[in-house]
């Protein structure tokens, strides 16, 4: 009889490699809007405006490779950085596969279209806005929602 589980279903993050830990990304392109924070509560606050680098299509970095030297203040996730950053959105596979909860049914190595994230409304595709063009972040803080209702 053969294991029909799939390696997320199987792995713990620090067991993938790093092709597997790439794949998870569900391509939302949250993690690439930017984020305020109130320097009296700490709280966060997520616009919808990008990094120059977000593809608005794809809701993918136009040069992955090279995206610290691009923005040096780009956070690249890892497990270090997982549990610290809170504004991980609900939805975020990491966040999911670390809490041992499912991917979502969108989800590309799901659903077998990178797409189908996008026809659901769970990317920031035709909401976000690319920061080269402003002038003041704070205008764009939005209440982002996910398709249970909680906030991001």
């Amino acid at each position: 009889m053969s294991n029909n589980k799939h390696f997320w279903e199987t792995k713990s993050l620090n067991q993938m490699t790093k092709v597997e830990w790439e794949s998870l990304c569900d391509g939302c392109g949250k993690c690439c809007l930017h984020k305020l924070e109130d320097i009296d509560t700490g709280e966060i606050s997520v616009s919808n405006v990008s990094c120059s680098f977000l593809d608005q299509t794809s809701c993918k970095c136009k040069d992955y490779k090279n995206r610290n030297e691009n923005v040096p203040d780009c956070i690249q996730l890892d497990l270090k950085n997982l549990k610290k950053l809170d504004w991980l959105p609900s939805t975020c596979a990491y966040r999911l596969i670390d809490e041992g909860e499912s991917l979502h049914d969108w989800h590309h190595l799901i659903s077998g279209s990178s797409e189908t994230i996008h026809e659901r409304g769970m990317s920031v595709r035709d909401c976000s806005v690319n920061e080269s063009s402003l002038k003041n972040v704070e205008e764009y803080i939005l209440e982002w929602f996910n398709e249970n209702g909680t906030l991001f």
